[in-house]
Parts: C-alpha cells; structure tokens; sequence
C-alpha cells in the first residue's frame, strides 16, 4: 500500500512526514520548500507501509510543476490512500484543495494541523461534523507539539474511504460533465479534466474544448475560474458550518513592525548583517583553527615526508581539497544552515521576502530569492542549494548567474588578503561596490533576455513560531549532508586533476602561454595565471599560489597596486570555485552551469583589462 501525504504549502507537511518516517526531508515555514518526491517506511504494528511527501500545491488545476506532479500520481493510481494535511486555521482555503482530492475517488483521511494556532486565534472546530460532511475521518493534530501524530497511520489503515462529498457546479458544467459521461463512457473526474484541458486522452479533450468554448461566452468566464469559483463557495459553505469564533488571544502583533517599510525594512537589514556577521566572525575562528590543524599533522609531515613526486603531488592535492572543503567551505555552510533553517522555522523568511519582493523584482527574480542571495555571502554552495525554492526555471537561471557574482568569504579572503592589506580599505570596498554594481547589472539584463513565464508572488505569511532546536539541527544536517556527500567528492577530483597537471608540466605550459594575454592586456606577471587557476579549486588558493609563486608574503614589492588591485577583481569574478560548479551542475543542469562558467570568465577579464588600461 502507497499513502501519500498532500496539502497546501506551509500546513506542516513536511513536519508530520519526518515524524512518521524519522527521515530528514526540509521543514520549512517557507512556501515551497519540499519540491520533490520524498518517501519513506513506515512501521504500525508490525507492517511496513510507504509514505509519500507530495510536493506542496494549492490546487490541483494549475501547471507548475508541482501541480501536474501530485495530479499525476492521483490521475494514475500510484496513491492508494491519501492524507490530505490542512491548517486548522485557515480552513476554507485548504478545503478547496481537499475537494478536488477527493473528485479522484481515491480513499483518503483528513488532517486538521496546527489545532494550537487554530486555538489561539480563537477559532472552534467541529470537526465530527465535518467528517459528516465530507463523509472521510478527520484527525485534529498540532505537529510541532507531537500531537495527535501517533493516530494518523492507523486511522488511514483502518478507516480510509473515498469522500461521499460531490461539489455542485454550475448548471451548464454539470450538463456538460454529463454529456461527456453519456458519450464517452468516462468518469466524472475524467470528464472535469477534460473540460480543464487537463486529460491525457486527445479524443476526450477535443469534446471537453468544444463543449468549453460553448459555455464561456454566456458566462464571460473561462471553464477554470467557473470550477474554481465554485469550490471557493462550496469551501467557504463548509467551513461556516464547522468553524464557531471566539475571543482570541491578546498580545502584541509583530507584524506590525516586520512587515511594514518602516520598521520593517531596518530591521531586515539588521538581521541580515547581523547573521553575516555571526557566521563570518565564528565562521573564521573555526576555519583557522581546523586549517591550522590540517597544516600541522596532515600537510606539513606528508611535504617533510620525503615522497616521490608524482605520489606527493596527488597525496597533496587531495589533502588540500579535504582542508579547503572540511576546513574552509563547512564552517560557513554549516554556520549558514543553522541560521537560516532558525529564521525559516521562525516563520521571519516569508517576512524578509515580502520586503524584499519590490527590489529583487527589477533583477528578474522575486522577494524569495533574498534566501539565496543572501546565502552566497557566506558560502555559493548552500546558495545554490537554496535556488529550489524558486518557482520557475527562469527566475533559477537568472539566480544563477547572480549568486556567483556575490563575494563569498573565500573572495573576502583574496579582497582583503591583498587589496585591504596592500592597497588599502577604501581600495577594498571599492571592489565590493564594483561587484555590486556588475551584478545590478547583469540581473537587469537577464531579466529582460531570459526566455520563461513571470509570475507575481503569491506568499504565505505563517504566525511568527519558536524554532525547534532539534528540527533545526536535523534540517542543517540535511542541508550540510548535500555539500558532505555531493561537493566533496568533485572537489577531491578536481584538486587530483590540477595536481597532475602541475605534475606533468602542463600548467606550466599553460602560464607560458598565458604570459602574452596577461603581461599585454591585464598587466599582470605569468605566474597570476596559475594562481587563478589555482583559484578555481577554492578561491582564496589565488591569493595562497599567488603568494607563494611570488617568492614574498610582501606583494607590493613584486607588483604594483594597480596589479593587486586588477588581480583580485578578475579572482573575484573570474569562474566559481569547483565546488560551486558541481552544485550548479547538479541543479540547474551542465549547460547552465557551463554559461554561468563562461560568462565569469569573459566578465573577470573584460573587466580587468579596463582597469588596467584606465590606471596603469
């Protein structure tokens, strides 16, 4: 037996299912979070049955991805019984979702979570009138207190059945989902989706857009917002009949404060800068001490070890790929997931996006992207795992090529190892702004050339929550195990590969010929070439080979500022590190991944042979 949980973003989904299953799926607050099918076993009395999380979806009558996902598993029968999850507190909406569910006939039990919110907003539920109503068992819960949890299995186990419920459409639907019926043999839900335009048989669809085009003129509707229209009625029909209100609890609105301009806006950038902060200051200390402790008892004995070259060229790459992935990336991934995953489960990230909503709308992108973006301060691998939660493939690519271009605290590393130490802190911040500035630029850009459908953005604002220590932890490890499990080993490779090719000459060859394009066009000495190289590995290695090909941890007395300078803005833009490219690959796919690798490249270069041309 397949069960399949299903219900709207945000009704605590995703939370029921690790609970059930014990498996470490994201819990968010964050509307769209779980994007793909998660499954797992379940054992109630000896029986393992599998569950599925679908993918959370508002109807079942749109075309985004998710909706034609859960329409497909339902359609298809590859659901035998569905736990159709909704929020006690906003009843009438998830109602509407519950209704098509049960069109499809398929049995199914329904979960009224988040009871306390319901509670506290004074609502009160009669909920043995509603499983009246619906002619399907409802089981009150409250997920993040563990409530009623235990009764879910066994209830749709034991007492699952289709929904006796029917949705009385318009008249002229009606007729013609009987007509359909008549002539074609077909079942009612068949007979809907036809109409939609939604069926997979051709014949069926051709009758259902014939019979549409004849109702919507009379109606000056289209068949989708007739249906719809008529769910929300019968929804919001239902839901009188359950819901009594009451005094709700009094207390301080915060709202008030978060999601107006004013204070609103301060206040998000205080959290943010406060949460880059937090992790760059903790973040540096751990790195400095791991790196310090892989220097010391792994690279330092295996250079005084004494090895043949070729074995101590690859046993190296490998050890500096471990430090620069364990010792360098994971304190900032790690420190970033536990940040993030406190602010999503605050319910403060629905907040920062509706805030930010006005200004990411002019880089192409919506107010949710302020997740990611924000992330690749820290780290572009966790930025790029957190580009999921965008809606469309457009509004991914144009994060992209964005979340690249950010500084992250290895490029912070290169900006103040070299400009700040060397050229000087307004010398520094002035790479920043720059980036900045490219950055604006190349969104703008996209925004106007990237080929897809725009949406406006429809959030959820959830009630403000404490975050759970232990669901907080068990999503930053999930988020972490990505980087562990999926980076590490492309970095390892790529570091190995680097190795020898230094080993076998080639890079040399390749700073010879590097050495006309760099002496005549950027000003820089040949040895910049394999630093930048080495920069792709991980990004403050540039500065780290920079240093050592030099001979002198005293740069300035081998280049001049203007070479410092045009140096750390190509290592700045020039190619994300490896790291990131393997995680890019994965998400967006190779040919993503390589644009995004050509255009940093062609950037970088561009970019510094201005320079040099401007001051040398």
């Amino acid at each position: 037996m397949r069960y399949a949980l299903i219900g709207n973003p945000n009704v605590g989904k995703s939370l029921i299912f690790s609970q059930l299953t014990g498996l470490g799926v994201e819990i968010s607050n964050y509307p769209g979070t779980t994007v793909a099918l998660k499954s797992g076993p379940v054992c109630v009395e000896r029986e393992i049955q599998q569950l599925t999380d679908l993918p959370g979806v508002y109807s079942l009558d749109g075309t985004a991805d998710e909706e034609t996902l859960v329409r497909g598993e339902l359609r298809e029968g590859r659901v035998d019984v569905a736990i159709v999850i909704m929020d006690a507190s906003h009843l009438e909406r998830n109602l509407y979702l519950l209704l098509q569910v049960a069109e499809y006939g398929v049995p199914m039990v329904a979960v009224a979570n988040m009871m306390d919110e319901a509670e506290a907003a004074g609502l009160a539920l009669d909920l043995p009138r509603l499983g009246e109503l619906l002619g399907v068992e409802v089981i009150p819960t409250a997920a993040t207190q563990g409530r009623g949890i235990a009764e879910i299995m066994p209830v749709a186990m034991e007492r699952a059945r289709p929904s006796s419920i029917t949705v009385p459409y318009d008249a002229d639907i009606e007729a013609a989902i009987r007509s359909l019926q008549k002539t074609l043999g077909v079942t009612r839900i068949q007979a809907i989706l036809a109409l939609e335009g939604a069926g997979t048989d051709p014949a069926m669809g051709e009758a259902g857009k014939a019979l549409a085009g004849e109702i919507e003129p009379s109606h000056r509707m289209s068949v989708h917002q007739i249906l719809a229209a008529n769910r929300h009625h019968f929804s919001r029909e239902i839901a009188g009949k359950v819901i009594r209100e009451r005094e709700p609890r009094r207390g301080i609105d915060p709202d008030r404060l978060l999601m107006h301009a004013w204070p609103g806006v301060p206040i998000l950038v205080a959290v943010l800068v406060g949460m880059l902060v937090l992790v760059f200051f903790t973040g540096s200390l751990l790195e400095r001490g791991l790196v310090s402790l892989f220097d010391r008892y792994l690279i330092l004995p295996v250079q005084a070890a004494g090895l043949p070259p070729l074995a101590a060229t690859l046993l190296l790459s490998m050890l500096l790929a471990i430090q620069a992935g364990l010792g360098i990336a994971f304190p900032f991934v790690f420190l970033f997931a536990l940040c993030i995953s406190a602010l999503e489960d605050s319910g403060y990230m629905a907040r920062a996006a509706f805030l930010a909503d006005r200004a990411m709308h002019r880089l192409g992108l919506h107010g949710g992207a302020v997740i990611p973006m924000v992330l690749s301060f820290g780290c572009n691998v966790p930025a790029v795992m957190a580009m999921r939660s965008l809606r469309t493939r457009r509004e991914r690519i144009i994060a992209s090529f964005l979340i690249t271009m950010v500084p992250c605290s290895a490029r912070s590393v290169v900006i103040s190892g070299i400009v700040a130490a060397f050229v000087g802190i307004p010398a520094a911040l002035s790479v920043y702004g720059l980036v900045l500035l490219l950055t604006m630029a190349t969104g703008l850009f996209l925004s106007r050339v990237t080929p897809g459908d725009r949406f406006g953005m429809i959030l959820e604002v959830s009630p403000l929550r404490r975050p759970g220590a232990a669901m907080v932890l068990r999503k930053s490890w999930h988020r972490v195990s990505e980087f562990l499990f999926l980076a590490m080993p492309v970095l390892v490779l790529g570091s190995v590969g680097l190795g020898l090719l230094s080993w076998s000459g080639i890079l040399g060859f390749f700073q010879e010929s590097a050495a006309p394009v760099l002496e005549g066009f950027l000003g820089l000495p040949p040895y910049a070439a394999t630093a930048l190289v080495f920069g792709i590995l991980r990004k403050e290695m540039a500065f780290e080979t920079l240093v050592v090909l030099a001979g002198t941890a005293n740069l300035p007395t081998v280049m001049s500022g203007v070479q410092l300078y045009t140096f750390a803005i190509i290592s700045t833009l020039f190619v994300p590190c490896v790291s990131t490219i393997a995680v890019l690959s994965r998400q967006m796919g190779s040919r993503v991944a390589l644009a995004v690798t050509a255009y940093t490249v062609a950037l970088g270069l561009l970019v510094g042979m201005a320079i040099h041309f401007m001051l040398a």
